[in-house]
């Protein structure tokens, strides 16, 4: 050993089997004392588990490793909970996108010749409207904020929810501020506001700050509260009643499917309001463009209000993360070294997470440890998940394009009277069409096949997919400079001599960037939504389901730094820089997470974890006998 490495802490017992058979021997005992601190240090026999968690849900746990080889595995049917939860999701996504949408040619063009609401009155049919006038520089960076700072707050109320408010309150909570947000959007751009051009573009940027506030609390809940509406923790074994076959039902099967129709019913909703909204700002102002996503994300209320003691709830559980980032530091506690490849190994180490055991540490573990072995279990499954959130701040960079500098692309394209934001709406109905396909014939026949197209592997793909979108979009800028009368200056309003800088080109050619952007959504975005919910600790979803949309935010600040490239004459290297950020990060990524997928099932189908937090202990209580209700009256409804 180097003078500069420390050992690891030592552990008394590395036998895991040992402590095993040791709880079998006193399971009475670790029964009676789980409700204290002390009794936790013990870790009862994991089968044992299964098989009474098998008993409360009437389900049989019990599949063997010779049943995942040799079973067809399906998913288990969704709850209609579930839908009305994708309801809300579909009048947010609605009321976001349709705002969000009009937002470049609001920035970027200026007041039309004697409008006062944004619309082009003197060329209806293909003048761009626009309020502002700050050019496209200033439109690209305030969409990127906005983005940015969306995806910042679900960190943030992400925590709130795993820690105080509980999931529903957070996304109630949400509801109502992003609603003040929609309403100073509406004021921003009434007549008389806009007469005072900087009064009308400071309520709007205040708009943006509190719409972001409420829309990140909203995004971190709801994608937890729609997937616990979901009863089986983990795979079970089921019989088809006509055919007598046996299946494995799967709850990683079960959740892609709850996520690709969750993520159907975000792009219904977006495709409606951003196909609406630009016919709204185009033919009538900003202010109905901004009204009707409005009046759709109250909706939201209803929904939630009526059903809300019907939805399955869990308990907020404290200092979880306190407790989680204590548990991280305990383990890497003894294992730096100032050379970072012997670091890395130590912190990827067969032993990093089980030395911390509270079955391990035995009298020695601090009192802050108040849970058992499968939570740490759980923790370590939760900081992998987070680990393969790394790369994909690139792969939100190129996404990101969709909303900013293609929108502006089109705008100096031939339009035909259609707006220049339409052709986006090929990303969501690319989504809207594929996702049946892939759900119902691609996904099952791989299966069929003996292909495990595992959630890494598709996130692998779509960074390639996103790779080829950026690719079409800078081969088509080519083109355009090459063609337009303004040649390397094509989003001039017009030339030097008073020319139109409008490219020949049909604006529908853009088809292709925004098809390839939702096939590859299809791919990393609706399963970083499903890993972030599997992999997560039960009580800290939400705020790994943070972390995973704060890479989001990450993308958005790295675009800020791409800024300067998101001017005439320099696109096509723009785009050219973005495809291959995106392909440099997908081969990358299959390097580094080429292992994980070997302990896919594993990871899935943990043990249900104790955690005890004396602070909520109550409120667990009845949160528990609230969920117990809600699953009779499913029950009873089902026979």
């Amino acid at each position: 050993m180097n003078h500069h490495e420390i050992a690891p802490p030592p552990v008394e017992h590395n036998d895991h089997s040992h402590h095993v058979k040791s709880d079998d021997k006193n399971s009475s005992e670790n029964e009676k004392s789980i409700a204290g601190t002390d009794g936790l240090a013990a870790k009862p026999d994991v089968q044992e588990k299964l098989l009474r968690e098998g008993e409360e849900d009437g389900l049989d746990y019990n599949v063997t490793d010779e049943d995942r080889a040799t079973l067809r595995r399906v998913p288990a049917p969704l709850p209609w909970t579930a839908y009305l939860i994708g309801f809300c999701e579909l009048a947010e996504r609605f009321s976001y996108y349709g705002t969000t949408q009009v937002f470049q040619n609001m920035i970027q063009y200026p007041l039309p010749a004697g409008s006062t609401t944004g619309k082009n009155v003197m060329d209806p049919r293909d003048g761009v409207p626009g309020i502002y006038g700050r050019g496209q520089q200033t439109a690209t960076g305030i969409t990127t904020f906005n983005t940015f700072w969306v995806y910042v707050n679900p960190l943030i109320g992400g925590y709130l929810a795993d820690t105080y408010w509980g999931r529903f309150n957070t996304i109630c909570i949400g509801v109502a501020i992003a609603l003040a947000g929609h309403i100073l959007f509406i004021i921003s751009a009434i007549p008389p506001v806009i007469k005072d051009l900087n009064g009308s573009l400071a309520c709007f940027i205040i708009g943006v700050i509190i719409n972001g506030v409420g829309t990140g609390f909203f995004k971190s809940t709801v994608s937890v509260l729609i997937a616990e509406q979901i009863k089986a923790k983990r795979q079970y074994i089921k019989v088809n009643e006509k055919t007598g076959e046996r299946l494995i039902v799967d709850p990683t099967a079960t959740a892609a499917r709850l996520y690709d129709f969750f993520y159907l019913a975000i792009n219904v909703g977006a495709i409606a309001g951003q196909v609406a909204m630009p016919f709204a700002e185009k033919y009538y102002g900003y202010w109905l463009a901004f009204l009707i996503p409005t009046i759709i994300f109250i909706l939201c209320i209803p929904v939630l209000y009526f059903a809300r003691n019907r939805y399955v709830k869990h308990p907020p559980q404290g200092s979880v993360l306190s407790n989680a980032l204590k548990l991280l530091a305990l383990a890497a506690k003894g294992r730096f070294s100032f050379n970072p490849v012997r670091w890395y190994k130590n912190l990827r180490a067969d032993d990093f997470w089980e030395n911390v055991k509270p079955s391990n540490l035995g009298t020695s573990k601090p009192t802050w440890m108040t849970f058992d072995d499968q939570w740490v279990e759980e923790v370590r499954r939760g900081f992998k998940a987070c680990y393969v959130f790394l790369l994909f701040p690139f792969y939100w960079l190129v996404y990101n394009q969709i909303s900013g500098n293609l929108i502006s692309q089109g705008a100096s394209m031939t339009l035909n009277g259609v707006p220049n934001e339409i052709p986006q709406n090929f990303d969501p109905l690319s989504i809207i069409i594929m996702v049946p396909i892939f759900e119902f014939l691609i996904y099952p026949g791989l299966r069929r096949l003996g292909f495990n197209f595992t959630a890494l592997k598709k996130i692998f793909t779509g960074f390639l997919v996103a790779s080829l979108a950026m690719v079409w979009a800078a081969v088509l800028q080519h083109y355009i400079y090459k063609t337009s009368n303004c040649g390397n200056y094509a989003s001039a309003s017009t030339g030097p001599n008073g020319q139109a800088c409008v490219s020949p080109l049909s604006v529908w050619i853009q088809v292709g960037p925004y098809f390839f952007v939702g096939l590859s959504e299809l791919f990393a975005s609706v399963i970083s939504l499903e890993y972030a919910f599997t992999k997560a600790p039960k009580n800290m979803r939400s705020l790994v389901m943070g972390v995973g949309l704060f890479t989001t935010a990450i993308g958005s600040a790295i675009q800020e730094a791409f800024l300067p490239l998101s001017q005439d004459p320099l696109l096509v290297w723009m785009y050219t820089c973005f495809a291959c950020i995106s392909f440099v990060a997908g081969i990358l990524f299959a390097i580094m997470y080429r292992g994980i997928d070997a302990e896919e099932d594993q990871l899935n189908n943990l043990a249900t974890s104790t955690y005890i937090d004396p602070k909520h202990n109550r409120q667990d209580e009845e949160w528990d006998m609230h969920n117990a209700n809600h699953a009779a009256d499913h029950a009873e409804k089902r026979d």
